[in-house]
């Protein structure tokens, strides 16, 4: 009876029980990889820069048009600053296809708004607009960061980064204490911090002299001093609070990491880290780092745009290919995070179809929400390439779907990339309090990610 349920039932296992030493060493070492670049890039802007470093440093080359290429070539393609592809040039013709991992980089976060800074009861203040789902409650009462870019009046470009370094101040939205608190509890968790009351503190000294405005105006001196900022310059300015601080090891077994933006750097890094070092494949392997997933993949720097069909358009152009001959025979990995089941809330989960932390890479034959809406549902076939794939490569990977039917939903650039007639599958990390200011992974489920994506580049 053993061997016929050995043989006949499907019974996943925790990744631990087949791990050997040497592959958690492994896992431990690609994990230090990924948290210094997590802790180096809180915005796709800074993702896009530290990739191009990143590859140019590994022999890869900016692509032009008519720029000749042959196998083992790698090229890259920087999107405005806000996204990325890169190639390594395969030995078989793109009339065959190309393997490619599509990840964003972009993450929930408040964007500042175009005329933001204001003073009321002598604190200063900037307005913000959140930017993805986020709960809002969560970003009230912890130390936050300012990240971007500001295009002064001059012309000149100026990058911002305040609230990382020990010696920094760090930035702030209030909430209520609890004494005062009654009317506010009584309101559903949605409405208990609303959009316009996530003002972030900048300040309380006021210069000396006279004037309303002393305290702000304080504020745009000392970013005059450090920036050369005026007022005005906020209205030409891509400014986002993140939460401040770096990713932590959670846990006393050290075995999960804690972070922001792990939707969706932990495959963004999965994707890349393998093709920096690689080969020359028998496809090309191709790596798409996204931006705007968080609201769409719209705008000229999201999946939506056709900036992929430009870069691919020029790879194909270099040898005499079709590009629809190609989209018609390449394969695509949707490399995106998805929910892992959390015991403190099993109501949204299906136990049975849930992925689960340190039980590898989640595949998903489907995201979408309730019926499926805006899935891509990938076909038989597409999960059969990718199960025999993962298994011949020893790749420790589970099944996932979105919690419960009717319960709400999701969704990834894998419908995108279906849309140009390119096979789709979704998979990626499964992630505790998606969304949150503070993310939790576990280190074996990216470390199979990362070997998930090497092995269909490499198939």
């Amino acid at each position: 009876m053993e061997e016929l349920r050995n043989n006949l039932l499907y019974s996943p296992k925790n990744g631990y029980t087949g791990l050997s030493d040497q592959q958690k060493a492994d896992m431990n070492d690609y994990c230090k990889r990924y948290t210094a670049f997590l802790d180096a890039c809180k915005t796709e802007r800074e993702a896009t820069t530290w990739a191009v470093e990143t590859a140019e440093a590994n022999g890869f080359q900016a692509m032009v048009p008519g720029k000749a290429i042959k196998p083992g070539d790698k090229v890259y393609l920087n999107n405005r600053g806000k996204s990325i592809m890169l190639a390594v040039i395969g030995s078989e013709s793109l009339a065959n296809g190309a393997n490619i991992c599509a990840a964003h980089v972009d993450s929930p976060r408040m964007d500042i708004k175009p005329n933001p800074l204001y003073e009321d009861s002598e604190i200063a203040y900037l307005k913000t607009h959140y930017y993805g789902g986020i709960k809002k409650y969560q970003w009230a009462t912890i130390a936050l960061a300012l990240h971007g870019v500001v295009y002064r009046k001059d012309g000149s470009v100026i990058t911002v980064s305040i609230g990382e370094e020990e010696s920094d101040p760090v930035l702030y939205v209030s909430d209520l204490l609890p004494h005062l608190a009654a009317d506010q509890m009584q309101k559903t968790a949605a409405k208990a911090i609303e959009a316009e009351q996530m003002n972030v503190i900048m300040g309380s000294e006021p210069l000396t002299g006279e004037g309303a405005d002393m305290v702000k105006l304080h504020i745009m001196k000392l970013l005059n001093e450090k920036y050369g900022m005026i007022e005005e310059d906020f209205l030409s300015a891509e400014l986002t609070m993140v939460p401040a601080g770096k990713c932590r090891e959670v846990g006393l077994d050290r075995s999960l990491l804690g972070a922001y933006g792990h939707d969706d750097r932990v495959c963004a890094y999965a994707e890349i880290e393998p093709l920096l070092t690689m080969g020359t494949p028998k496809h090309t392997a191709v790596c798409i780092l996204a931006d705007k997933e968080e609201i769409g993949s719209v705008g000229v720097s999201g999946m939506l745009s056709h900036a992929f069909e430009y870069f691919m358009e020029m790879l194909c152009d270099a040898q005499g290919v079709k590009l629809s001959h190609c989209f018609a025979n390449s394969f695509c990995l949707s490399a995106d995070v998805t929910n892992a089941f959390d015991p403190n809330f099993p109501e949204v989960s299906d136990r049975r179809n849930n992925a689960k932390v340190n039980y590898g890479v989640a595949i998903m034959k489907y995201t979408g929400s309730r019926g499926k809406g805006g899935s891509s549902d990938a076909a038989a076939e597409a999960m059969g390439h990718v199960r025999t794939t993962l298994d011949n490569a020893g790749v420790i990977w589970q099944i996932g779907t979105l919690g419960k039917v009717d319960q709400g939903g999701g969704g990834t650039v894998a419908a995108y990339m279906a849309n140009r007639n390119i096979v789709t599958v979704d998979a990626g990390v499964p992630v505790v309090s998606m969304h949150a200011p503070m993310e939790v992974v576990s280190k074996l489920d990216c470390y199979m990610t990362m070997l998930a994506c090497k092995a269909i580049y490499e198939a």
